[in-house]
């Protein structure tokens, strides 16, 4: 109930449609109930030969409900679809919202495959939420309380056993149902996201598989979680199918109440012997109103298991989060670390002590030292996706945490490792960085990054596609792409991190000094643990096991034009 709750709070459904959609229900309902006692009461009236103009009015009855059926629901599916789409629409987009702070530090438990699991299967399941798990039980509440109240008014013992009926069908069966669903509905959420897990690694990994022989056995354990999870719809579809015949079970029982009732007030001359049909048939139709609740409870156990795997994930804490009342961003550009400490642990066991640096206006810093000695996170620091454990991170001497991550962002900037190309053209990815770019501007960038004269060889040019995380494209050409969108964001400090990862080294070289060249007196802070570059720069500071080891001036040359 707690997931439900937080669910439908999120969803922020608009009430006006919700009440349209479950009036609807309730009338498309009633019309059918309608439409069978009117026509019970048009058959056994018929036997009686009456004279035809004392039917005048049933007949106008059965054809009123005959066309007010269909009519009603047709509105109410147009409703509640329109309305489901609109829940799945807003609940997509809050729940990246709630994720994306977490992006730069608080989703390195989740594998590739389970975030699309959770971002895709998990928020569609949750269109479930609104179409079964809360019209359905509104619809029948209201309609089936209608149908006691017609049924009662001419025979209250029928009135009662078909309350009682309604009950059991609408509250017993259910309740089965969702025990049934319990053991297979939840589990098929994590078992849809595992498989989703092993796919993605096998497409992505494939040549590697390949190569390596390894192939069949990756492919042997996606056979074997797509059967765990065939197994578990099977096991759901034959529960679904028990409670089904359960229902129809209620169902024929409870006409047969009615009947016996109806017969037993015949013989006492308490009721009229052309109402039987009408009663029994009113009683029949009115289970239309609960018939959705079983696969509903049943559905409902995996929509759920779909949520609380979303709010799981979306409840974690953000690393950093803006203040109250942010200060203003200030006018000085000068970055510093001041005796940053910083663990992930979250103790004291620093994974960065004592850090002091500086980047001045038009100073260049190389920051260098080995894989693994906290070279990034000196840059997740810098740009505040992480907060320090002690000491402070500033810009123009005001602590970032008194600033709002937005103001930090537009004046600190940052090239990473593994930046990233959507799969899009060259123009669009480098607009990322200012979406009001004009062309003439995007192209100054790439010019900058000095890949401009390759692409104006290619046959699209700047509508040219990269492919997915630019694999269209060499890996000089990746980086340089990357480098013309930092550019193009004119931010006055930049963190270029690791910019000659699996670069050659006369690539690597050229890189380096043309991104040097580009910044003109804007501030650099280069991590790298590579030699290029490295007489390019003002100061050299090693970075070793979390602190600083040494801090070299340096006598720097012109960046080669």
């Amino acid at each position: 109930m707690r997931t439900l709750l937080e669910l439908l709070r999120i969803s922020r459904l608009p009430r006006a449609r919700v009440a349209a959609s479950v009036a609807l229900g309730a009338l498309a309902v009633l019309s059918g109930v309608g439409l069978m006692a009117f026509a019970g009461y048009l058959i056994s009236r018929s036997a009686e030969r009456p004279p035809v103009l004392s039917l005048t009015v049933v007949i106008v009855a059965v054809r009123f409900f005959g066309l007010a059926r269909p009519l009603a629901r047709y509105c109410e599916r147009l409703t509640s679809h329109d309305l489901a789409f609109r829940l799945l629409a807003h609940m997509r987009v809050a729940f990246f919202a709630m994720l994306e702070p977490l992006v730069p530090a608080r989703l390195e438990g989740y594998r590739r495959g389970d975030l699309l699991a959770r971002m895709v299967g998990d928020v569609d399941a949750l269109q479930n939420l609104f179409l079964r798990g809360l019209t359905p039980p509104l619809v029948a509440l209201l309609s089936g309380a209608v149908a006691v109240a017609v049924c009662a008014a001419y025979l209250p013992a029928a009135g009662l056993v078909l309350a009682a009926g309604l009950l059991a069908g609408g509250v017993a069966v259910p309740v089965v149902a969702a025990l049934a669903g319990r053991r297979y509905g939840a589990r098929q959420a994590g078992a849809r996201g595992e498989l989703t897990v092993e796919l993605v690694e096998l497409l992505r990994g494939a040549p590697e598989l390949v190569v390596l022989g390894a192939d069949g056995a990756a492919l042997a354990r996606v056979a074997a979680l797509d059967a765990e999870l065939t197994r578990l719809a099977r096991g759901e579809a034959l529960a679904a199918g028990l409670v089904e015949g359960l229902g129809v079970a209620v169902v024929g029982l409870t006409v047969a109440g009615v009947l016996a009732v109806c017969i037993a007030a015949i013989a006492a001359g308490t009721l009229d012997r052309v109402l039987v049909a009408t009663l029994a048939l009113l009683a029949m139709a009115s289970f239309e109103a609960v018939a959705p609740l079983p696969a509903a409870a049943l559905r409902l156990q995996a929509t759920l298991a779909a949520g609380r795997r979303l709010l799981a994930l979306a409840g974690r804490e953000p690393a950093v989060t803006d203040p109250a009342r942010p200060a203003p961003r200030p006018a000085g550009s000068e970055a510093a670390l001041e005796h940053v400490g910083f663990a992930y642990g979250g103790d004291e066991s620093w994974d960065l002590s004592a850090v002091d640096l500086r980047l001045t206006p038009g100073h260049r810093v190389a920051l260098v030292g080995r894989s693994g000695a906290g070279k990034s996170t000196v840059a997740a620091l810098l740009v505040r996706f992480l907060d320090p454990g002690e000491g402070r991170a500033a810009l123009g001497g005001v602590d970032l945490r008194a600033l709002c991550q937005r103001d930090v962002r537009s004046r600190i900037t940052l090239d990473a490792q593994d930046a990233y190309l959507f799969s899009t053209t060259i123009r669009e990815n480098v607009r990322l960085a200012r979406p009001e770019a004009s062309d003439a501007e995007i192209e100054q960038a790439l010019q900058r990054a000095r890949v401009w004269e390759w692409i104006g060889s290619l046959p699209d040019g700047l509508d040219t596609f990269v492919g997915e995380e630019g694999a269209s494209v060499s890996g000089g050409e990746r980086r340089r792409i990357a480098l013309a969108r930092t550019f193009l964001g004119g931010a006055p400090v930049l963190v270029l991190d690791e910019p000659t990862g699996h670069l050659d080294p006369e690539t690597a070289a050229d890189l380096i000094g043309d991104a040097l060249r580009a910044v003109d007196s804007r501030s650099v802070l280069l991590i790298t643990h590579r030699p290029e570059g490295l007489d390019l720069v003002d100061e050299v500071i090693t970075l070793r096991r979390g602190r600083i080891v040494s801090v070299q001036a340096a006598q720097r040359r012109p960046a080669p034009a």
